[in-house]
């Protein structure tokens, strides 16, 4: 399955990873900018247990290339073989895929490289930063954490997206200043405090390292990963 991926496919095949034929049975509008694709698994959750911000790499043709992308698994039910993903629109192959995808169509994916490790000890709160592009990630952390408080500042999005928590919107390019304003009090209130960023790659490093280096945080109470590249 992995032929005609060039190099990644090649280098994920010989990690071992997995591959499975996933086939839409629905695409709906959550909102002008967002949209949500329902999928049968084609077996892969029997094969690969079930945590907290699971992800896929979704495989696409741009320009006649192969081109793959990571998605977060949104409400992935093993018993029925299903889940959905969603999508942050903009240009690109990912989200014409999206916007376009109908139910009998098929698309591949490879589980390679995902896992997640609840934090020793237990969160007491939860510091979460991101943007669309992370929301389904955000969604899934917060349902696995189950009454742990959990304070999200979101940059962006539309009203009609589907939050599963009480956010903090912060309008593009106010994020950085908006959370070293309101961060330090809220780590300094909480014993054992989660920090989890997820935005684009620029505004990641910058936080990540402000929390680390400035605030102090442990490398084992932060997890931090660039969702996208601004261009």
């Amino acid at each position: 399955m992995a032929q005609g991926r060039g190099w990644e496919g090649a280098v994920l095949k010989l990690m071992r990873a997995k591959d499975f034929t996933l086939t839409v049975t629905a695409n709906e509008e959550v909102s002008e900018g967002y949209r949500r694709v329902r999928v049968t698994d084609g077996g892969l959750l029997a094969a690969n247990p079930v945590h907290p911000t699971m992800w896929v790499r979704l495989w696409f043709r741009n320009a006649g290339k192969p081109h793959q992308r990571a998605y977060t698994l949104v409400d992935p039910d093993p018993e029925g073989g299903t889940f959905a993903l969603e999508f942050a629109l903009h240009e690109g192959a990912a989200s014409e895929w999206a916007r376009s995808a109908r139910a009998g169509e098929t698309i591949e994916a490879t589980v390679q490289g995902t896992g997640f490790e609840m934090p020793v000890p237990a969160p007491t709160h939860v510091l979460a930063i991101g943007d669309p592009a992370s929301l389904p990630a955000i969604n899934s952390l917060t349902d696995a954490l189950g009454s742990v408080p959990v304070t999200v500042w979101f940059e962006g999005g539309e009203p009609e997206l589907p939050f599963r928590t009480d956010v903090r919107r912060v309008p593009r390019g106010e994020l950085v200043d908006r959370v070293k304003r309101e961060l330090p009090d809220l780590l300094a209130s909480t014993p054992s405090p989660y920090v989890w960023i997820a935005c684009d790659t620029q505004t990641t490093r910058t936080l990540s390292s402000y929390v680390r280096k400035d605030l102090g945080v442990a490398k084992d109470r932060l997890h931090a990963l660039g969702y996208w590249r601004a261009s």
